[in-house]
């Protein structure tokens, strides 16, 4: 039972990596090795964040909301962006098209994010005797993650790469990117500040990360359109 229980949120967590890979012309267009660089980027983007927040943060005693600390983590954030600009500007690419190739790192960054904050605490405590919700819940979260970081990585495209994009929408590509990056710190604030429990944290991720995805989708069709 405890194994099945393992499975099942194994497979909410990291299966629709896979299932978005599979289903989509990334698999047709091998983009692979574009989410594979796109995990390197990640994991070193991470260690210059942990090594920021090392530096400039304190280890609270308590788990309060501590808006200094949450402000410095949402600046720190910002790296996040800076990385998948990298790893879609500097990297070598097969010959694909942009939308492909945002694709491909969101997908590899997400994916990366999973199995370095996740897969641990999912082997450890979803094996355990007793069941729980909160792995469930993990799982949740990912499939949100994942659908954050696609948007996230379809706007920094549209931020550097685009460039006869309407200048009427880069304010909003922009608003949309700071929103995407401080996302973490506005989770924290629920959690910490409002006391909100792990359902409605999960219902909020979920529903944010679905308006990201379809403003960011109406954005990156709208950057398309030949200019007149």
């Amino acid at each position: 039972m405890t194994m099945f229980h393992f499975l099942n949120c194994a497979i909410l967590t990291f299966g629709p990596h896979v299932v978005y890979y599979s289903a989509t012309p990334l698999s047709e267009y091998d983009t692979i090795g574009t989410s594979v660089k796109a995990v390197v980027v990640y994991l070193l983007t991470t260690l210059v964040k942990l090594i920021c927040l090392a530096t400039f943060l304190k280890v609270s005693d308590t788990d309060s909301f501590d808006l200094y600390q949450e402000l410095m983590k949402a600046l720190i954030g910002f790296i996040d962006v800076a990385g998948i600009y990298f790893a879609l500007t500097q990297l070598t690419h097969r010959n694909i098209s942009q939308t492909h190739k945002f694709q491909a790192v969101g997908l590899g960054w997400a994916f990366a994010d999973s199995v370095l904050y996740r897969l641990a605490p999912l082997w450890i405590g979803a094996r355990g005797l007793e069941f729980t919700w909160d792995y469930i819940f993990q799982g949740l979260e990912a499939n949100a993650n994942l659908v954050l970081n696609l948007s996230l990585a379809a706007l920094v495209s549209l931020m550097w790469l685009r460039k006869n994009k309407p200048k009427t929408l880069i304010p909003i590509i922009y608003a949309c990117v700071v929103a995407l990056a401080t996302m973490p710190s506005i989770i924290s604030y629920l959690r910490k500040a409002l006391g909100w429990q792990p359902p409605k944290v999960v219902g909020f991720e979920l529903i944010s990360s679905l308006m990201m995805a379809f403003i960011s989708w109406q954005l990156f069709y709208a950057c398309q359109k030949p200019s007149t």
